[in-house]
């Protein structure tokens, strides 16, 4: 099988991670960088052995011989950064939150479908093993039916009010960078709400500090989520079932393991053998998809990420959440 040259669009934190990962998947390897900076861009291609390094988002695409690119740049560019490489013809997996609202990943979506061409958002937690092997015991009824979720994601970052994580400019909070996992978790195994309540406390920069979401579905299922910046939380997550409760271990949207827990029953634990950071086994699920002509995944498709985004603004309407100019 042939090697699938990526590029990277935004080359922050993650970025980096994703590059040292890409290193370690199957028939995958770092081909292009671009950055606003060229110097970093170049940086950037001489650490991790890419061929091609460029000084602005816009010219990678014109890059030879690229197959797929993954877009890492700040949230409120997504949008943009997608519809130029989908424009190109050029797959896409665009880092999540896939945009601002659902008018943008309509945009998104359609633009994919108008060149008949790959896009997906890189949940990454969704590939994970713990995920998949929750979701397996599950689906084999070994906590019954799932009655609740409760998740939580929170730290504490050095305050920065120019920071992204406290500009409303480039869509900071917590909600949408990290109280989109629990959301997500949610909508994995309960599907969309019957009815959405939540609460944020905004700080003094005019984002949120710290949101506390409750979906309520038919049947009295529930799913209770949080996500903070002012505290270091514990970080994990419950999948309480008619039989048993799964029980992911911090920080359970990454690289973790998990505990089956059922009455009469000594726990179980399912450990698993990580080696690279965990960003190759999306980057792997892309590679399959573009092997057998897919223009989006079976496990994460399209629909998925609508629905993600409209709980999102849900909340943020219900929180009374806002981004400068973003409605």
């Amino acid at each position: 099988m042939k090697k699938y040259n990526w590029g990277i669009i935004g080359l922050g934190k993650i970025a980096h991670k994703f590059a040292q990962d890409l290193a370690k998947g199957k028939n995958m390897r770092l081909h292009a960088v671009a950055s606003r900076s060229l110097d970093k861009a170049q940086a950037f291609a001489d650490q991790y052995g890419a061929g091609y390094a460029y000084g602005s988002y816009e010219e990678l695409v014109n890059c030879p011989d690229l197959d797929v690119v993954y877009i890492a740049t700040p949230h409120t560019l997504h949008c943009e950064n997608t519809l130029f490489c989908l424009e190109a013809g050029i797959p896409v997996l665009c880092e999540k939150p896939f945009a601002m609202n659902r008018q943008q990943v309509e945009k998104m979506i359609s633009k994919a479908q108008e060149k008949n061409t790959f896009l997906m958002e890189a949940f990454w937690t969704r590939f994970m093993p713990t995920t998949v092997k929750a979701l397996e015991l599950i689906e084999q009824g070994e906590i019954g039916e799932v009655l609740a979720v409760k998740a939580d994601f929170g730290f504490r970052p050095v305050f920065n009010p120019t920071g992204r994580l406290f500009d409303p400019q480039l869509g900071g909070g917590s909600l949408l960078d990290i109280g989109i996992y629990p959301v997500f978790l949610a909508l994995l195994l309960l599907g969309k709400p019957q009815e959405i309540q939540a609460m944020a406390n905004i700080g003094n920069t005019g984002v949120d500090v710290d949101c506390g979401i409750l979906f309520k579905y038919l049947g009295g299922r529930m799913a209770h989520l949080h996500s903070t910046i002012l505290a270091d939380t514990k970080t994990e997550a419950f999948i309480y079932g008619e039989k048993g409760t799964i029980h992911i271990h911090t920080q359970w949207h990454a690289p973790s393991w998990f505990t089956l827990i059922k009455e009469g029953e000594r726990p179980q634990n399912f450990n698993f053998d990580y080696f690279s950071n965990g960003y190759h086994y999306e980057a792997e699920e892309v590679v399959r998809c573009l092997v057998a002509g897919k223009k989006e995944s079976d496990l994460l498709p399209l629909s998925f990420s609508m629905d993600l985004i409209e709980l999102l603004d849900a909340i943020r309407e219900k929180a009374g959440i806002q981004y400068a100019g973003i409605d």
